[in-house]
């Protein structure tokens, strides 16, 4: 499975992106997707998870209210919508697919993207 991440970009403060993946699999509805982001100098943290068919959304406390993570099965492509940025959703933004238990967990997702990067200024 390959996974292309893109849509990120250099926003201001109070704005709103939204990020696509794109898998390049079949079985697109077997898998859980998630979102991860890593900030300069910062470990890799979980941003946002969707269930194999998007009846079940899981949020770090950060983005919940700001961040909708929503997929299309038909077209093989998750999305992660992005309101009210802040300067500190500022990272790279990685997608990844798992077939795993573990939303939350990096080690229970077996594909990853190359990353995205959002920047947001002040």
């Amino acid at each position: 499975v390959q996974l292309q991440a893109s849509g990120g970009g250099l926003v201001q403060a109070g704005g709103s992106l939204r990020l696509s993946c794109a898998a390049s699999t079949r079985t697109f509805s077997s898998y859980r997707m998630g979102w991860f982001r890593q900030a300069p100098g910062k470990e890799r943290e979980f941003v946002a998870a969707i269930s194999r068919y998007g009846s079940n959304t899981y949020y770090a406390d950060s983005v919940k209210g700001r961040f909708t993570i929503s997929r299309d099965n038909a077209k093989n492509t998750m999305y992660l919508k992005m309101n009210s940025l802040k300067p500190e959703d500022t990272a790279v933004y990685y997608c990844a697919a798992g077939s795993l238990s573990g939303a939350v967990d990096m080690g229970k997702y077996d594909y990853w993207g190359q990353g995205t990067q959002v920047t947001v200024s002040s």
